[in-house]
């Protein structure tokens, strides 16, 4: 029974003396400003899109181009691709616009297809729409300069 009492207000004395630790313990602060690490983010409000325009120029080689127009209700599932209405190789002289790379037709084995490699397929997961938008941390980034033209 001694026993016992011991082990018990040892137990007590040691949540004690580890009580003041916890409370005075620095708070995580995230990345993502004054959110509470368990709050949501915060999505910004992407609503400057620019108008349909010319491609802006990519900085570095190959950059995926970004989308020069509005996306907005396009479908891209695995059923259906909106964008290849315009941009496959047998549309897009017609639609006027940019032919998909021919590096969109090989697959993860490095073999040539004839149709657009499943990799490749959800076109939103690498180009996305221009828009006018600040950046949201500050950065160095420097354009790499243009490689010489081949012979």
């Amino acid at each position: 029974m001694k026993n016992n009492k011991t082990v018990i207000l040892l137990s007590l004395i040691g949540c004690l003396a580890i009580l003041p630790q916890t409370a005075s313990a620095e708070v995580v602060q995230s990345l993502r400003g004054g959110l509470e690490i368990t709050a949501p983010p915060q999505v910004p409000e992407v609503d400057k899109l620019i108008p349909d325009q010319k491609p802006i120029k990519r900085d570095f080689v190959h950059q995926p181009p970004l989308i020069p127009h509005n996306i907005e209700g396009y479908i891209i599932d695995k059923n259906y691709n909106k964008c290849l209405s315009c941009h496959s190789w047998a549309n897009a002289k017609a639609a006027g616009a940019t032919k998909i790379s021919p590096d969109h037709f090989i697959d993860r084995n490095n073999k040539k297809l004839t149709t657009l490699a499943p990799r490749r397929y959800f076109c939103t997961q690498c180009h996305v729409v221009q828009t006018d938008a600040p950046p949201l941390v500050d950065n160095t980034f420097q354009p790499s300069p243009p490689l010489p033209p081949q012979k």
